[in-house]
C-alpha cells in the first residue's frame, strides 16, 4: 500500500481487483447491499466515456460549481458513491485524489470497469460502510455525502463520523430528504402501494424524463424512491443543529435558507436566515422541481479551525 493510502486508512483493507474491501460487514451493510445489488443506483450506460462524464457533469450547475471550487491538489471523498459518477467527474482532468466509498459491490464493479476502461488512476474504490470508521480523523479536504445518510439506521451518528474525517477548514456537503419538501413523494409512495408503478409513471416527473427503452434506469429510480427498506427525512433546523454540534460553520444550502436569493455560487457564504424563512423555503420545495423529484436538499458547511 502506498504512502497516500497508509495515511488515509486506519483499518486494514484488502485490495482485490482494484477495489478495497473492509471485510467486517455489519447487518445493515448487508441489507443495503442486497437492495442495491439488484439495481445499482444511479444507473448509467456502460458505453459512457470520459467525455460523456465530463459533459454530463458540466451540465449540472452544482457539480460544475463543486469541481471549480475544489480546484487541484485536494483529497476528496464521496461517501455512498453508488456507481461513482460524481467521483469520476471530480477526478477527471485534475490531480485530486478522490475516494469513492459504497457498500454495494455491484455498483463499485460498474465504477471499476469504467475506471479501468478510461484509465482513471486518481479514483480509489472502497467497499465499506460509514459506521465501519475505516479512515483516520482529519484526512479529507472535501467530504460529499448526498442521498445517503437518510438510508442509514442513525443519520446523526453517520454525520458525526464523516465530520471527524474532515480536515479543519475543509468543506462538507450533505444531501438529505426534506421532511416538508418530500411531501409529493410521500403521497406517491402511498399511491404506489395501492396502484403499482403505472400511476407513478404518470405522476413522477423524473420517471417521465427517462426514455422508454431505459428499463434499468427506470427500475433503479422506482426502487430507490418507492420501496427502499430504510428511509428518514430531515429539516433545515435539524441539520443546523448537527452543524453546531460538530463545529461546522454553515456556508450555503440548496434551496437557500434565504428568500429571494439568486444563487450564482453555491459556495458563497450566506446566512441561515431565520426560522420563518427556513420554514417558508421548505414549504416552497413542495411546488418546485426539487419537491417533484424527491425533495432532496443540500447543506454546505466548513469545519472551523
Amino acid at each position: 500500500m502506498n504512502t497516500l493510502l497508509d495515511k488515509t486508512f486506519k483499518k486494514k483493507l484488502t485490495l482485490e481487483d482494484n477495489i478495497f474491501y473492509h471485510n467486517e460487514a455489519n447487518k445493515e451493510s448487508k441489507e443495503i447491499e442486497k437492495f442495491y445489488n439488484i439495481s445499482p443506483f444511479p444507473n448509467y450506460s456502460q458505453d459512457n466515456s470520459k467525455r460523456d462524464t465530463l459533459l454530463r457533469g458540466e451540465k449540472n450547475l452544482f457539480f460544475k460549481n463543486l469541481k471549480n471550487f475544489i480546484g487541484y491538489n485536494k483529497k476528496v471523498i464521496e461517501v455512498g458513491s453508488g456507481t461513482c459518477q460524481l467521483s469520476m467527474y471530480l477526478a477527471l482532468e485534475t490531480n485530486n485524489e478522490v475516494f469513492a466509498m459504497d457498500t454495494t459491490i455491484n455498483s463499485l464493479k460498474i465504477a471499476r470497469d469504467f475506471k479501468s476502461k478510461n484509465k482513471i488512476n486518481n479514483v480509489h474504490l472502497i467497499k465499506a460502510n460509514i459506521f465501519d470508521e475505516i479512515f483516520f480523523d482529519e484526512v479529507f479536504d472535501i467530504v460529499c455525502c448526498s442521498g445517503v445518510l437518510h438510508h442509514t439506521y442513525n443519520p446523526k451518528k453517520g454525520f458525526d463520523i464523516i465530520c471527524n474525517n474532515l480536515k479543519k477548514g475543509g468543506y462538507i456537503i450533505i444531501g438529505l430528504y426534506n421532511k416538508i419538501g418530500r411531501f409529493r413523494t410521500f403521497v406517491r409512495q402511498k399511491l404506489y402501494k395501492i396502484f403499482g408503478k403505472k400511476i407513478i409513471k404518470i405522476l413522477d416527473p423524473h420517471l417521465r424524463k427517462i426514455p422508454k427503452n431505459s428499463k434499468e434506469r427506470e427500475l433503479a429510480w422506482i426502487r430507490d424512491q418507492y420501496i427502499h427498506p430504510r428511509e428518514s427525512s430531515h429539516t433545515f433546523d435539524e441539520v443546523l443543529k448537527w452543524f453546531k454540534d460538530k463545529n461546522i460553520k454553515f456556508i450555503n444550502s440548496t434551496p437557500s435558507c434565504e428568500i429571494d436569493y439568486e444563487k450564482n455560487n453555491f459556495f458563497e457564504e450566506r446566512t441561515a436566515a431565520n426560522y420563518f424563512q427556513r420554514i417558508f423555503q421548505q414549504i416552497s420545495m413542495i411546488f418546485s422541481p426539487l419537491g417533484g423529484e424527491g425533495g432532496l436538499f443540500l447543506f454546505i458547511g466548513r469545519k472551523k479551525k
